[in-house]
């Protein structure tokens, strides 16, 4: 295996190794072993790119029996496996570059030599040492218990391997191996959260914030412990207990809300805070997300903003959010779809195909009234019978949801003047592709693993759903998804970027 002396051969695996052997020895053995997997899987993510995202530095795409020939715009070639976009497993241990075999994701991208590809190697780097570490910490070795899981929190810390198709799936600088296992979900800590006094007057808050965190006139705001010593660089107050949930910033109090904190860091993709709009417009678009649930014959629930606060920085903010497990009733389970694959449930095609015509009918029922969820295995939570049947939906976070006012109007819903301009559009793409790119390309397809069990989801479930614009398109158009690679490889160009994948219903994916 080639192996070029270059920059992206920092050796990240090398260096969190080193830390783990302070830290942690136990997880050595189990963090080298793991190692090869988490590769093949950042690897996995980062062909599905190159293979179907609009890179400028790719020439054409030529598919063959032997696989999948990538032209690169200098006359070099890339070959590697046929793609299925829809695949959450790892199957890519290696491709060739001009005859070079290459099997790890960052040295791979650094050898491309493409724009801004050598902080992209880096990150791709962290990302295969970060899983690797999130994998070695499985206290049974990735195995999941029989035993469903009582508390929310433990639902979300099921999803090991976080993002399933950004190759980014586990980047997390700025974190040492030490805070990665004190705050990563996966890792099953209690993490004590900091409370920090702030006076009222310098405050904006949206809702109603609970006078346990009021003091006198001061409000009192829970602060990630990461936050403050990186960002705020303070002490802050000994605070409550909690457990995060798989956004990392999220996190599950001991009563049971939820409690988003500011955590100035890039995850994934994005550096997470909370903006000061979002606090404002916190409380309208609650009230919105009732009416919604309102409109969907039951079949859906929006989460409830409790309170939301920021001393007028996205640095220093937090939201207070209901649980989503309080819409689950006696013996049912309430289970973000990220974790579905854990159960075994989306083995069954017959609960695949309830789980899609589900999720289907609650989707395309509010495209039709003028609005888009980003549906997405984070922000999707499903209730289950005591059996496992798919009863109905929980959404939960409205910051990005896309709003037709047109249609709205036409559903005689009324746009509440709250809601932020940027998340208003009447443009049919744009909703669309919320909605398509986010449910069927994400939260149903990671779920169900591969384009062929997709593809039988999806035709036993559009049998039934009601005729209409969108539910063609949806049958007849490529899907939609974020080209997660391309938005990194492009930071002069801020907002999504969008690419188009094979339709499971009229094509056949790989």
């Amino acid at each position: 295996m080639h192996r070029p002396p270059t920059a992206a051969e920092a050796e990240v695996a090398a260096e969190l190794a080193a830390e783990l052997a302070v830290v942690r020895p136990d997880l050595g053995p189990r963090f080298t072993a793991a190692l090869p997997g988490a590769r093949a899987a950042v690897l996995t993510r980062l062909w599905r790119a190159l293979a179907h995202e609009p890179l400028p530095w790719i020439a054409g795409r030529e598919r063959g029996a032997e696989g999948l020939t990538l032209r690169l715009r200098d006359g070099r070639r890339l070959h590697g496996p046929l793609s299925d976009p829809y695949a959450t497993t790892a199957y890519v241990g290696q491709v060739r570059l001009d005859g070079v075999a290459y099997d790890d994701p960052a040295r791979l991208t650094a050898a491309l030599r493409v724009p801004h590809g050598d902080g992209f190697a880096v990150e791709l780097g962290h990302s295969v040492a970060s899983l690797a570490l999130s994998r070695a910490g499985q206290p049974t070795a990735g195995v999941h218990s029989k035993e469903w899981p009582v508390h929310d929190w433990e639902w979300e810390r099921r999803v090991v391997d976080g993002h399933p198709y950004h190759p980014n799936c586990r980047s997390r600088p700025g974190f040492t191996v030490a805070e990665e296992l004190a705050y990563g979900p996966e890792h099953g800590p209690v993490v004590r959260l900091g409370l920090l006094p702030v006076p009222v007057a310098e405050c904006l808050v949206s809702g109603e914030w609970p006078a346990e965190l009021r003091d006198g006139r001061r409000l009192v705001l829970p602060v990630h412990p990461w936050q403050a010593a990186h960002v705020l660089k303070r002490t802050c107050e000994q605070g409550v207990s909690a457990h995060p949930l798989m956004s990392l910033r999220t996190l599950a109090l001991p009563d049971g809300p939820h409690v988003k904190t500011a955590l100035s860091t890039r995850l994934t993709s994005s550096v997470r805070d909370i903006s000061v709009g979002s606090v404002a417009a916190s409380a309208a678009l609650s009230a919105f997300g009732e009416i919604l649930a309102a409109r969907s014959d039951g079949l859906l629930h929006v989460t409830r903003t409790l309170g939301a606060a920021t001393a007028n920085s996205p640095d220093l903010a937090a939201v207070l959010r209901e649980s989503p497990a309080v819409h689950g009733g006696p013996g049912e389970h309430v289970v973000p779809v990220a974790a579905l694959a854990t159960t075994g449930l989306p083995d069954s095609p017959a609960w695949s195909a309830d789980f899609a015509r589900l999720c289907l009918t609650v989707g395309l029922r509010l495209l039709e009234l003028g609005v888009a969820l980003e549906a997405h295995g984070q922000n999707l939570l499903v209730v289950l019978d005591p059996s496992g049947a798919p009863l109905r939906l929980v959404y939960r976070d409205l910051a990005d949801i896309r709003v037709g006012p047109a249609r709205l109007a036409a559903a005689g819903i009324p746009l509440p003047d709250e809601l932020p301009a940027r998340i208003r559009t009447d443009e049919v793409t744009a909703l669309r592709r919320k909605l398509f790119g986010s449910l069927i390309c994400g939260a149903l397809a990671a779920t169900l693993g591969s384009g062929a069990h997709l593809a039988a989801a999806l035709e036993a479930a559009v049998r039934d759903l009601p005729p209409g614009p969108d539910l063609t398109a949806l049958r007849g158009e490529p899907l939609p998804v974020k080209a997660l690679t391309l938005m990194r490889l492009s930071p002069g160009s801020p907002g999504d970027q969008w690419t188009s994948l094979p339709n499971p219903l009229t094509a056949t994916t790989a």
